[in-house]
């Protein structure tokens, strides 16, 4: 391979010569210049030092003596560091250049691409001009390094990144290493791709996949619907026109709730004698 075709990957390369601004690098055919900002190193001419090799902002090949934590024809997880409108979202892969993760490979939908601090598996590829860009995982490669889960898994609370969006459903790796579906009826809003994300087990298939609910559970939900009705009540000095007889359009107005969810938290706060009914209104104690 030549020194371009070893672009977007490490190398073991000997020192040709030095100069006040770095050592060029040679495999006996072409050249390759290491700055001094790339390595912390002190080289002598005929040293042998790896490098991973990559084209700076100019367009010029350059090596580094830091290792990046994905290479060409390997995966990891990488941070996103910037996103672009328009242009796509950059990720860090511990070198000083970031990597960009264009539009093409994202989602239709800006708002579910990837934001700051998300996690993406990636590999990179290099382009007709030499240029490294990253490219997401597909649902093949994420397969490969998924582990299945058993019988033993079902209810489990899990947490992990999603790495496939559509709107029919969102698509997940756990930290354990399942592979998992978010249908669309088990999430409130569409994730991100590479936002990290926590839910429960609510089937397990044959293959060892999973489907994943990130729906609280029951109780979690009572609780959140209570202290949302106890907020209002607060805030209105202990008295509001609504009750388990309200009509279902002014609860969803005011609360977001389903009349089914307002009666049963209402339920709730009455059993507990936080709260009580009079003409249609609703009290706290």
């Amino acid at each position: 391979m030549t020194l371009q075709e070893y672009t977007g990957r490490t190398v073991e390369l000997t020192v040709a010569r030095i100069s006040e601004f770095g050592y060029f690098l040679t495999d006996g055919q072409e050249d390759v210049l290491l700055h001094r900002n790339e390595t912390n190193l002190e080289l002598e001419e005929g040293e042998k030092v790896k490098v991973f090799l990559y084209v700076d902002s100019r367009g010029r090949q350059t090596a580094t003596t830091t290792m990046p934590t994905v290479t060409v024809g390997e995966y990891a997880w990488v941070p996103v560091v910037d996103v672009m409108p328009d242009t796509g979202v950059f990720l860090g892969i511990g070198i000083s250049k970031d990597i960009l993760l264009g539009k093409d490979d994202l989602p239709v939908l800006e708002s579910v691409w990837p934001q700051k601090g998300d996690m993406v598996y990636i590999t990179l590829r290099v382009n007709r001009n030499n240029l490294i860009y990253a490219r997401m995982a597909s649902d093949q490669v994420i397969q490969d390094i998924s582990s299945p889960a058993t019988r033993q898994d079902f209810n489990k609370n899990v947490h992990g990144y999603i790495y496939r969006t559509a709107r029919v459903g969102s698509w997940m790796i756990t930290a354990e290493g399942f592979k998992g579906f978010i249908h669309e009826s088990q999430r409130i809003v569409e994730p991100r791709v590479g936002e990290k994300v926590e839910g429960r087990i609510i089937d397990i298939k044959e293959d060892g996949t999973v489907n994943i609910s990130l729906l609280p559970r029951k109780q979690e939900a009572l609780d959140k619907d209570a202290e949302k009705i106890l907020e209002y009540l607060e805030s209105r000095n202990g008295a509001m026109p609504y009750s388990d007889k309200s009509m279902a359009e002014d609860i969803n107005d005011r609360f977001g709730l389903s009349k089914s969810s307002f009666k049963r938290a209402l339920g709730k706060l009455m059993k507990e004698g936080r709260v009580y009914q009079e003409e249609g209104w609703t009290y706290k104690k």
